[in-house]
């Protein structure tokens, strides 16, 4: 395992301009994945990182020392770094002190759809989009097209709210969605609060592309009227509309509901 004390160590220095710049991590192709959980996931799912980093007093740790085993086992470069180093490329407090720099995943969007799909139209918040990214894939959804002007999906603030969903979706960034809906073999259903039709009135027993929208605009207009049907989810309380990921949530495991029901009837 290779040791780094300097700061003004060359790789380190690459490695704390990744941490701190959305636009080197978009220069470059990586990010970088922070905490255990994370890690496990990627190891899981994934494969080998390009290089496993570690904190020192990490090193003993029952959760960190089995990961960086199985790295070294499959190859993957080790490093490890002082405390206060560390700490500096860490965005999560208090932290077990493991970190993996990682390929960001580059899925080209697709020219239709034919199967189950969430599209994303200028979603902001990391928090909501990594709550949806985790809902869908427990709902077993497998791609994920997010629109232009969506929040980047491997920030780290994504994929620390994502909790390691990232790796069992295809993700596609920077999608025009008009062009991707003008040909799509599934319904698009667009989620309104200004809709008349309930969710629980919709057939959800085929596949379908759920199409949510900005935090405080909603789905842009062009957008809804390319949809097949425009959807509210009913809620008695005195409140205007759920946040995007609820509703997403409530959606995607409306339709888990009815094929759970269609299969076991």
């Amino acid at each position: 395992m290779k040791k780094i004390t300097s700061r003004d160590n060359p790789q380190y220095k690459e490695l704390k301009l990744l941490a701190g710049s959305a636009a080197a991590r978009r220069k470059s192709g990586r990010t970088l994945l922070d905490g255990v959980h994370l890690c496990a996931a990627y190891l899981d799912h994934v494969g080998v990182p390009i290089l496993c980093i570690v904190s020192e007093s990490a090193l003993a740790h029952h959760e960190v020392e089995p990961i960086v085993a199985r790295c070294g086992q499959m190859g993957a470069s080790c490093l490890a770094l002082p405390d206060k180093l560390f700490d500096a490329l860490s965005q999560v407090e208090h932290g077990v002190g493991l970190l993996f720099l990682v390929v960001k995943p580059q899925a080209a969007p697709p020219s239709g759809l034919d199967r189950n799909a969430i599209l994303l139209d200028g979603l902001q918040d990391p928090g909501n989009l990594g709550s949806i990214l985790r809902s869908a894939a427990a709902a077993g959804i497998e791609l994920v097209l997010c629109g232009e002007g969506t929040v980047a999906a491997w920030s780290p603030k994504v994929l620390r709210a994502g909790m390691g969903a990232h790796f069992l979706l295809t993700i596609a960034e920077n999608v025009k969605l008009a062009d991707v809906m003008e040909n799509a073999g599934v319904p698009v259903l667009a989620t309104s609060s200004h809709a008349t039709r309930p969710l629980y009135e919709i057939d959800l027993a085929g596949p379908v592309a759920w199409l949510f929208g900005n935090e405080g605009k909603g789905v842009a207009p062009e957008l809804l009227a390319r949809a097949a049907c425009q959807v509210a989810i009913p809620h008695p309380g005195p409140v205007e509309s759920l946040n995007v990921a609820a509703c997403a949530a409530v959606c995607l495991f409306e339709q888990v509901r009815q094929r759970y029901l269609a299969a076991h009837a």
